[in-house]
């Protein structure tokens, strides 16, 4: 379910009124699935699919080596951005029927 959650993900976003930045950006820390805007902060989403929770939720599958990775990202991003901005890490369950969206799932 990778790829095709990640694309569930986008147009889940987009639904939203979030507008997409890139997708699976990638950096010398690692990549990134979802980068984008909702309003005046950079959502960084890593999404993450599952048929089931039977073995955990999918949120439970973010590591905090995952999260510093993110971070990473994140200030990677901004540098070449050449901005300050609000930044917000998301994360995206994305199971066979439904989304759930995690808010500020992590922090910096």
């Amino acid at each position: 379910m990778g790829r095709a959650g990640e694309k569930r993900g986008v147009k889940f976003l987009k639904k939203k009124g979030y507008i997409i930045l890139k997708t699976n950006y990638k950096t010398p820390f690692g990549e990134a699935d979802i980068v984008a805007l909702d309003g005046d902060t950079v959502v960084f989403c890593e999404v993450k699919a599952r048929l089931s929770d039977a073995f955990g939720t999918p949120a439970e599958g973010v590591a905090p080596s995952k999260e510093r990775r993110y971070i990473d990202i994140a200030r990677y991003f901004l540098m070449r951005a050449g901005k300050e901005t609000a930044v917000r890490f998301d994360v995206l369950e994305v199971f066979a029927d439904a989304i759930n969206h995690i808010e500020s799932a992590f922090t910096a």
